[in-house]
């Protein structure tokens, strides 16, 4: 099996490549430079073949489709972080929304037979009409990444009923690891904390603490996608652990796990509230029954995985030894 993945290097992508390599799949990777030093593919790293290709050029997916012939395309690339796409708009619909046409165009054109898989999210349902939400909830995404994620949604199941093909659409919700972006607040918490805890910082600024978010363990949710693909038919599918947590609980877990008094450090900042956090929380009964298909990574657990990521790494970087052993110290 041969299949291309892009967004390789961003988080699900490297868990991605890394579970198709372990089914002993052929697996490239779509970047903009090849020649670029510093592709970050985490376990992947040279065991996957990199291919210049860019969303926002179909010429280069067209020829990325002509020379791979992949059974699988996971389309997982795209302008990911919601308050990038309030000040940049335009990048993220010709990026995140056009960029899936363009590869569900370049596939039909020279692979036809490949099954499709858009990387979708739980933001698509925005202001939703109660919960939790399930691949039948009404649609009406409240910002700019959302919206481009929904055109995306809508062409996948376009493509599928107006040409036939296997397309695919998971509607992820929040999935964290140590590969999470640090823009991400989650990231933001571990990273932060661990600072805290090897004396590199002393505050942790955040916005609105009772916010909840649906969160899983990203390398789970990459599992689904592969899942979604092996199925006789295709279909969407909510992909989500069907409970909520505040960003309270998650600053309290990261910081008891290092014995630090989160009281102590956080801080509450007016200018990182967001004027759109609707809770949402994703209902995943169709992905539990048709894929069969469960997390396997609680959020406590997630999120002491991501404190000692965080913490190992800016222990070496500080060059303090026994990182681990300040973990519940």
């Amino acid at each position: 099996m041969r299949a291309l993945i892009t967004g390789v290097t961003g988080q699900d992508g490297s868990y991605l490549a890394e579970l198709l390599l372990e089914k002993g799949y052929e697996v490239y990777g779509a970047v903009r430079n090849v020649a670029r030093e510093g592709h970050d593919l985490g376990g992947a790293e040279g065991k996957i073949k990199l291919v210049e290709a860019d969303l926002t050029d179909q010429p280069s997916l067209d020829r990325a489709l002509q020379q791979i012939k992949p059974d699988e395309v996971y389309n997982l690339a795209g302008q990911s972080f919601v308050p990038v796409s309030l000040n940049q708009p335009l990048l993220t619909m010709e990026v995140s929304g056009m960029g899936a046409l363009r590869m569900m165009e370049a596939i039909r054109r020279y692979a036809p037979a490949a099954k499709f898989l858009q990387a979708s999210s739980a933001e698509i349902f925005g202001k939703a009409d109660g919960g939790p939400q399930t691949e039948l909830t009404r649609l009406r995404p409240r910002n700019p990444y959302g919206a481009a994620k929904l055109f995306a949604h809508h062409m996948t199941i376009n493509y599928r009923e107006s040409y036939g093909m296997f397309a695919c659409s998971c509607i992820a919700f929040n999935h964290e690891s140590p590969r999470r972006g640090v823009e991400y607040v989650t990231r933001k918490v571990t990273q932060q904390a661990a600072r805290i805890k090897l004396g590199l910082a002393d505050k942790l600024k955040l916005g609105n603490l009772e916010v909840r978010r649906d969160w899983g363990f990203a390398g789970d949710y990459v599992r689904a996608m592969w899942l979604m693909l092996q199925q006789a038919q295709p279909d969407d599918f909510v992909i989500a652990t069907g409970v909520t947590h505040s960003v309270k609980e998650l600053v309290q877990i990261a910081f008891g796990h290092l014995g630090l008094d989160w009281k102590e450090h956080v801080e509450t900042d007016p200018a990182l509230m967001r004027t759109e956090d609707d809770p949402l929380t994703g209902d995943p009964g169709k992905a539990n029954r048709v894929l069969e298909w469960k997390p396997t990574v609680s959020f406590e657990e997630l999120v002491r995985m991501m404190v000692e990521s965080d913490l190992a790494l800016l222990s070496q970087a500080a060059g303090k030894p026994n990182a681990t052993a300040l973990a519940g110290a």
